[in-house]
């Protein structure tokens, strides 16, 4: 069944986020800030062994990288036997393709006294979120006091080979746009690959102003004045990040992603599947496709592939925050996905 997975627009898309809870235990304003929305019952949650199925059909159309999402997904009970079930398809996937890499976005919460255990399951690496290096701008963003527990996430996550540690900040004006540089430096002397990203409407309580976004530009020049940077010479790509490393030689990398003012829609390679088995085809869409009922119907695996062959043609050429008549997501971020 191998085979090259292609929107309308030729675009080839190799990576599967899947979101495998949509409970979260922060409470990020940008996110979630007056608490969970309603949440899917348990039995429209796809179990692991449909996500599993699911997995194998989009490795056979070629998918290379499955990236674990959620909400917050370590609180998904047991998540390290679909990890295991993952890395058996990464080792032989029976419908054909190669899976290269199995990845999980985290809040870091409760990663530290599992970090070696996911590692051994086959999960191949972790991108933590941390939006500011102190406590109490931490808690005012997050909702929560657990700061120390994140940054020693950090730590143990290097221990345990799930390398390159890759770290998230969302910068808000106002929030956190005075830490930009402290963050860089928190790289630098860690070794890690910190993520900036532009702030995104796609909070659940519709807060997002403009005003409130830092550019990417901007934040690559406030690092840049301080510690001079480097295009890394095969940065972007269809990745969403421009990453950069600094000229001074310190081992760490610096990545800027930039939706609002750099969008890079053009080479997007990704597709969604949200817990409760919906693909969506980006992460502002306001359209979502049912195939968690398909899969239930009792079709075959060939007819699933029709179906994810279909809806990926379906795609949209780009996103329209920046159009007049812009829409906001059907959902918020921790009901798609990150």
């Amino acid at each position: 069944m191998a085979s090259a997975l292609k929107d309308s627009y030729g675009r080839v898309i190799t990576d599967l986020r899947i979101s495998l809870t949509d409970r979260c235990n922060f409470r990020c304003f940008y996110c979630l800030p007056h608490g969970e929305p309603p949440l899917a019952s348990k039995q429209k949650i796809l179990t692991f062994e449909e996500i599993e199925r699911v997995s194998s059909i989009f490795i056979s159309l070629g998918i290379q990288k499955i990236r674990l999402t959620g909400g917050e997904p370590l609180l998904r009970k047991d998540i390290e036997i679909l990890i295991k079930k993952l890395s058996d398809l990464k080792k032989r996937n029976p419908l054909g393709g190669e899976l290269k890499e199995i990845a999980m976005t985290t809040n870091g919460f409760s990663l530290s006294s599992r970090a070696f255990d996911l590692k051994h399951c086959g999960l191949d690496r972790v991108t933590i979120s941390l939006d500011s290096l102190k406590r109490e701008k931490f808690q005012k963003i997050t909702g929560v006091d657990r700061l120390n527990e994140v940054l020693e996430a950090i730590e143990i996550s290097k221990r345990a080979g799930l390398n390159p540690v890759k770290v998230n900040a969302v910068i808000v004006r106002g929030w956190n746009d005075d830490e930009i540089v402290d963050l860089a430096t928190f790289a630098r002397q860690n070794s890690l690959h910190m993520r900036f990203i532009e702030y995104m409407p796609l909070d659940s309580a519709k807060g997002w102003r403009r005003e409130l976004v830092v550019s990417g530009r901007e934040i690559f020049q406030r690092i840049n004045e301080v510690y001079p940077l480097t295009l890394k010479k095969d940065s972007r790509g269809n990745e969403t990040a421009w990453r950069y490393v600094f000229r001074d030689g310190v081992e760490a990398e610096i990545g800027i992603i930039a939706p609002i003012t750099d969008m890079f829609c053009g080479a997007c390679s990704r597709i969604r599947l949200t817990a409760d088995g919906q693909i969506r085809t980006c992460l502002f869409s306001i359209k979502e496709h049912n195939l968690r009922d398909l899969m239930r119907s009792g079709v075959t695996d060939t007819q699933i592939a029709e179906f994810i062959e279909n809806v990926t043609l379906k795609k949209e050429p780009h996103h329209y925050i920046n159009d007049i008549n812009f829409v906001p997501s059907s959902r918020s971020m921790s009901l798609i996905g990150g």
